[in-house]
């Protein structure tokens, strides 16, 4: 059989004798480049939705640096873990203090702020009304109000950094609990206090029916 004639007959395998001078490739098959689509500059520029139980009272947006963070719970027939704090966490910084404090209902535990420390706060028992408000010069957000339950129900780590104005009031019988992780061991001399209602924060104590 002469070379470049078919081997074989119909049915039965049968390899073509394939030219010396003839190459075949088999051809790539790709797939098209995929173009990320535009980030949208409104995106970019709006504010962090805030979890329930939150809001800016005055103001467009939250006041900078405070961070409301849901927490975990991991309930079972033999109660309830809550979570609250974790040096994994991103938004640990660093540890000073833990303490604890009681309200009870009425009763209102501020206006106060720090000049170093950054507080994260979490209700375990009860539930506390928390005010914040923001006059630091040079801030973005100078003059923003806002106000954050917390408690069991609405539980979160609220941060609050250094400067910002705030207080709690307490809302249950007989009294709640607030945890306190803060970043440095508490100085009075490093801390400035408020009458809760004699002062040039505009702000309502009082219960909001609405």
């Amino acid at each position: 059989m002469r070379a470049g004639e078919a081997k074989g007959r119909v049915g039965l395998d049968f390899p073509l004798a394939v030219h010396p001078e003839q190459r075949y490739e088999t051809p790539v098959m790709t797939e098209p480049k995929q173009t990320a689509p535009a980030a949208s500059p409104l995106a970019a520029s709006a504010p962090a939705r805030l979890p329930d139980g939150a809001r800016v009272l005055r103001g467009a947006e939250p006041i900078a640096g405070v961070q409301v963070i849901p927490l975990r719970r991991i309930p079972d027939e033999r109660g309830t873990i809550f979570h609250m704090l974790r040096e994994s966490d991103p938004h640990f910084q660093r540890f000073g203090e833990i303490y604890f404090s009681t309200v009870y209902k009425g009763v209102i535990k501020g206006w106060h702020r720090h000049n170093d420390m950054s507080l994260n706060y979490a209700c375990m028992v009860g539930r506390v009304k928390c005010a914040l408000f923001d006059d630091r010069e040079g801030s973005s957000t100078k003059g923003t109000l806002m106000e954050v339950f917390l408690g069991p129900d609405s539980y979160s780590l609220l941060i609050v950094p250094p400067g910002v104005w705030n207080g709690f009031k307490g809302l249950e019988d007989p009294l709640s609990v607030v945890a306190n992780c803060c970043t440095h061991a508490h100085d009075p001399k490093r801390s400035s206090r408020l009458d809760p209602f004699e002062n040039h924060i505009d702000y309502d104590w009082a219960v909001k029916h609405h």
